[in-house]
This record gives structure tokens, sequence and C-alpha cells, in this order.
């Protein structure tokens, strides 16, 4: 058999492979995202606390470094994320419920606030009217009638939930914790199952790259969005705002949906401004204070603090909130910009496959060493 002959059923089969690749990849793709959405009881916990805990990562090994044992470590930094995602209840999910309660009793302040606005557009008059009375007569009518008490706490939150969302919590608990313990043994053992020292160092890299971008960015944003939520809060406590850390609360959550949660903060707040002030333009005050902080945030401190190590392509981003979103609602959108840096940085380290090259050129998803090293040779004989 001549290598001519060889090449060609190299090429054959390299082709062949690439297909089948390509296919079962694709069909993957296409099947994932239905069947994430369809299993969200079991998938949105288990990627939220895989999230959390490689956020947490660092908290781990600063404690294993000062010679906690690992269990108790993961056991602390369970404890640290306990505490923050309570205050964080107690701030934002308390005081909201009472102001969910009054909106019925505040709509018909609403209506005469914004009378100055419908003047101009009458044609919107009957849009605003229709809107109020369905909202009176509405499910938020029937939750001042049926008022109930806001949790104060976790531990009365899970005693008050459908017994599967109780499940979900202390599994989502439970995967961070186990995480947590065994992330040491857990990453010795994948590095040392590693057949050469190049591959070992490989796998070890790609997981600090992980660790490192997914809790560099939760951890960044999550102090720049409480800053940001501190001096919205200050802001609004200055003008006379009621509840203004439940505001400043709402705006540091939402501030980690790019792009769609400071417009939902901005559209909450001028709301609540319409419920408290009786003057429209008094109304409109904290939301354009929002607006204000959040541009001076996104435009000069975020970047500065982040810098071009965390830069991620804004299409990207829109991609990840919109697919997360769709397969998980609020929670997925909140986690669409982590998962997005996890897979950045998992397919940075393995590389891309050329889909393009398969289709117009090679026939393969990778560059073929033969095809290499054939162009060098027939270029360096020319040369010669």
């Amino acid at each position: 058999m001549t290598s001519h002959e060889q090449m060609e059923i190299n090429r054959r089969r390299d082709r062949l492979l690439a297909s089948i690749a390509l296919t079962s990849g694709l069909g993957l793709m296409l099947a994932l995202p239905f069947a994430l959405r369809a299993g969200a009881e079991f998938f949105l916990p288990l990627t939220a606390a895989l999230v959390v805990a490689i956020a947490l990562v660092p908290l781990l090994e600063w404690l294993e470094r000062h010679r906690l044992p690992s269990a108790l470590a993961a056991f602390a930094a369970v404890i640290a994320f306990l505490v923050v995602a309570n205050t964080a209840l107690v701030l934002i999910v308390v005081p909201a419920t009472d102001w969910f309660r009054i909106l019925p009793q505040r709509l018909p302040q609403i209506q005469a606030n914004l009378a100055p606005l419908i003047d101009l557009y009458s044609q919107l008059q009957r849009f605003v009217d229709e809107t109020v009375r369905m909202l009176a007569t509405g499910p938020v009518a029937g939750a001042q009638a049926t008022a109930v008490e806001a949790p104060r706490s976790l531990l009365q939150f899970a005693a008050t939930s459908a017994p599967s969302a109780i499940i979900q919590m202390v599994f989502a608990l439970l995967i961070i914790y186990f995480f947590l313990a065994g992330w040491t043994r857990l990453r010795r053992r994948t590095i040392n199952s590693r057949g050469s020292f190049d591959g070992a160092m490989a796998v070890a890299r790609v997981i600090q790259n992980v660790v490192d971008a997914t809790s560099a960015y939760v951890m960044t944003i999550a102090t720049i969005n409480l800053c940001l939520g501190l001096a919205v809060a200050i802001a609004l406590w200055l003008i006379g705002m009621p509840s203004p850390w439940m505001w400043g609360g709402i705006v540091a959550l939402l501030n980690f949906v790019p792009y769609f949660g400071p417009m939902m903060a901005a559209v909450l707040l001028a709301l609540g401004g319409l419920m408290v002030f009786d003057d429209i333009w008094t109304a409109l005050l904290p939301a354009l204070l929002q607006v204000g902080f959040h541009l001076v945030e996104s435009n000069v401190i975020t970047p500065t603090i982040l810098g071009r190590r965390l830069t991620m392509n804004p299409l990207l981003i829109l991609v990840s909130l919109t697919f997360w979103g769709w397969v998980w609602g609020t929670p997925g959108a909140l986690l669409g910009v982590p998962l997005l840096i996890i897979v950045q940085t998992v397919v940075a380290a393995a590389g891309t496959p050329d889909i393009a090259g398969f289709l117009f050129e090679r026939g393969t998803l990778t560059v073929s060493p033969r095809k290499e090293n054939a162009d060098q040779e027939e270029t360096d004989s020319l040369d010669g």
C-alpha cells in the first residue's frame, strides 16, 4: 500500500470519527436545554450549589492553611454562607412582603402621581386604567386578603415552604459541604490520575483557573454590589424613602444580572417612589438615584477593579443570560455569568473544535498533524 493510499484511508477515518463527534455534540446541545429545564428541581440546586462551592474554595483553602481540618473548614464555610444568605433574607424579603401587602391600597396614589404624564399621553389612559383594575381585583388584591407572615430567617422560610423546596435547600447545602470537605482530596486524586506529568499539570492548571476566575468574579462583584446597595440605601434614607436597606439589598441582588437587573431595580424603585411620595418628580427621584449610581459603577468602578482579566464579550453575556433565564428563570439569570466564566475557562484550556475546517476544508474537527507536516515539507521544498 502506497503512502498516498494510506493517507487517504487515514483522512476518511478521521472524517468519519469527526462526523460522529459532530453529530453527537449537536444532538447533546439540542437535548441538554430541555433536559435541564425538565429536571430543574434536581439540576438547579445542584448547579447553584456547585457555583457557590467553587466561590467558597478560597475561603476553604485559607482556613486549611491555618491548620483547620478539611471537614471543619468546610463546615465553617457553609456557616458563613448561611449567615450571609439569612442576612439577605431578613433585609430584603421581610420588608418586601410588607410593601407587596400595601400595594393595592396605594394604587389610587400611584394613579394620581401619574396623572400629569397621563394627561400628556392621553392614549395611555385606557391601558393604565385596565392595568390598575386588573391589579386591584387580581392576585394582588387576593394577596392582601390572605396576608401571610413573612419569614424572619432561613429556618422559618424552610418551615413555611413546600416539602420540595426544603428538600432542594438541604440538598444544595449538603452538596456545598461535601464538595468543600473533599475538595483537596478530589483535586489531588484528579491530578495524580493523569498518566503523564504534562497531563497532570494541564489538569491542575484548568482546575485552578476555574476556581480563580469564578471565585474572583463572584467575590469581586459581590463586594461591588454590596457597596452599590449601601450607597443607594444611604441616598434613599437621606430623601426619606421607607425601608432603605431593603431597597439597597434589592439593588445589590439585581445587579448580579447584567443589563436587565439594573433596569428592573429602577422600575421597582420608581413604583416604590410612586407609592410613597405625592409629587411625581420626587417619586421618580429614587429610580434616578439608582440609575446614577449604576452608571458610575458600571462605567468607572467595575472596569477599574476587574480590569481586562475578567472582561467578557457582551454578546456572550446576553446569550448566557437569555439561555439560563429561559431554562431556570430568575435563578438561572443569576447563575448565567458564573456559568459562562466556568465554560469559557474550560473551553480555553481544552481548545475549541475547528468546525469551519470540518465543513469546508480538512474534514476533521481538529488541525491534522499530518496536514501540517505535509504543508511544512512542501514549503521547505519550495524554499530549497
